[in-house]
């Protein structure tokens, strides 16, 4: 059982090719089920999720992030043909999952306190949550055979999130997962050594 928990850490990368089959519903709802087993602060449990698997509303999602991309990045003066590449891949790369999930925060049952430095730290403690969240999601996903992306688009886009869908204010974008089956391995990439990032004291 421990051996299979590292093979899964050990073993997960980040897909960006996914093979065109439709995931089972009972699957996904599988794998956001051990999103709620993640610790939050205070229990609050303060992650939402939009499931997209219909194919147009993927396709509407990619667009309006991506024309905020386009603007975004003209404004910068970055090459045209540059912007246009990462346009297009972005577009293609939520295309071809077979559903997106995008991640949100709602900070609606957090803690509110009368200085900003104590919301400023609720605040955070809420996005770990929803990140520690994904980390179940993607976990899991991969433990069934599937490969996920992380795609930290809907930050910079989040109005795009609200302007396609239907979905409560308070619902803040934090991410995107990409989930499908891989079209192939991801590539592996080096990790720091724990001298790196590891201090005993």
């Amino acid at each position: 059982m421990i051996e299979s928990i590292y093979e899964v850490i050990e073993g997960r990368r980040s897909i960006r090719r996914f093979r065109e089959l439709a995931i089972e519903r009972e699957l996904v709802e599988k794998i956001l089920s051990a999103a709620n087993w993640a610790p939050s602060a205070h229990n609050r449990q303060p992650w939402r999720w939009i499931v997209l698997e219909n194919a147009g509303h993927k396709k509407a999602l990619a667009e309006a992030m991506g024309q905020d991309l386009i603007r975004t990045r003209t404004a910068d003066g970055d090459d045209p043909l540059e912007i246009q590449q990462d346009y297009e891949r972005s577009v293609g790369r939520i295309g071809q999952s077979s559903v997106a999930i995008i991640a949100c925060l709602d900070m609606t049952e957090m803690d509110d306190y009368p200085d900003q430095e104590r919301n400023q730290a609720e605040y955070l403690m809420a996005v770990q949550s929803v990140a520690m969240a994904g980390q179940n999601i993607m976990l899991l996903a991969h433990a069934e055979g599937l490969g996920t992306c992380w795609m930290c688009a809907p930050l910079f886009s989040p109005e795009s999130v609200h302007t396609v869908f239907d979905v409560p204010d308070t619902w803040m974008p934090q991410g995107l997962i990409l989930l499908g089956y891989p079209a192939g391995p991801g590539r592996e990439k080096p990790r720091k050594s724990l001298s790196e990032v590891v201090r005993w004291i």
